[in-house]
């Protein structure tokens, strides 16, 4: 019995015509609120700091940050990028949805853009406000900073394309152990990690194979992106082993360096009107 062939994929008289179809966007947003950032240049003007961590290389660690308030993540030492999860302070089962993100803002975060949580909340829970990476745009290569494209370095890609390698320091694992540290158990932790925002890293797609690819960071020591905390949060971010991932990550070869987390208190009257996020309104019932 012979082996069956693949068809074999003639293009049709009309594939022009249909390649040139206008794109449509799926998910428009002119009717969501705009960013106010009158409000949040106002906010930044009188802060003060109120917390600081700092995350060291090829390790993660977990902050605080009450609803609004600023957060900043900062290069401090040598070019670094960085793994952050969100969650609701008061619920983890609340955090940073990356896809829904990524759908409504694109594949790098600019500023005023916001991240959102996941389902059944749906809300904003940050607004990045500050990035002195912002000069950057797009490369020729395609490439832009912050991506919600990639979902982080994890131990268990690297086992399947290492041909079986161990390797406890991947973004994956350095957030787990941080949710350990903060007292989470280590099965509830791993489950809890989730897609990240990578702050600093410089990503794109191929235009031949469609492949995300990374190339080194344009970030320097002094530059920061700051965010708007919509709700009370709980950050958890990754100094990646990838180092500024301008030849690998999942290794330790890659030079790398700390990252800076600090958190900053408004001025007295900064957030009059202001009022934090709600959950998403939509009633639950699903047609049932």
């Amino acid at each position: 019995m012979s082996e069956p062939t693949a068809p074999i994929a003639r293009p049709p008289e009309d594939a022009q015509t249909r390649r040139a179809i206008a794109p449509v966007i799926c998910y428009p947003v002119e009717s969501l609120p705009k960013p106010d950032m009158a409000f949040f240049a106002r906010v930044r003007a009188g802060m003060t700091r109120f917390s600081q961590t700092v995350v060291p290389a090829r390790e993660g660690r977990t902050f605080l940050v009450p609803a609004g308030h600023v957060f900043r993540i900062s290069c401090t030492q040598g070019p670094q990028v960085g793994d952050l999860n969100l969650f609701n302070a008061e619920n983890p089962e609340e955090r940073f949805y990356s896809g829904k993100t990524r759908a409504l803002h694109g594949t790098h975060l600019r500023t005023g853009d916001r991240m959102w949580s996941g389902f059944p909340y749906l809300r904003p829970m940050a607004t990045m406000i500050a990035d002195t990476l912002a000069w950057y745009g797009t490369d020729a290569h395609g490439g832009r900073v912050h991506d919600v494209i990639g979902t982080r370095c994890d131990p268990y890609t690297h086992h399947l394309l290492s041909g079986g390698g161990q390797y406890h320091q991947c973004c994956h694992s350095n957030l787990t152990r941080a949710l350990v540290d903060r007292g989470f158990d280590k099965a509830a932790a791993e489950g809890l990690v989730h897609d990240v925002l990578n702050v600093f890293m410089c990503t794109g797609f191929t235009a031949d194979t469609g492949q995300y690819f990374m190339k080194a960071s344009p970030v320097r020591p002094g530059d920061y992106v700051d965010f708007f905390a919509e709700i009370d949060l709980m950050g958890a971010l990754s100094a990646c082993p990838g180092g500024d991932c301008s030849t690998t990550h999942s290794s330790d070869e890659a030079q790398c360096h700390p990252l800076l987390v600090e958190v900053f208190e408004p001025a007295e009257g900064a957030l009059q009107g202001w009022q934090a996020a709600p959950v998403n309104g939509y009633d639950g019932s699903h047609g049932l």
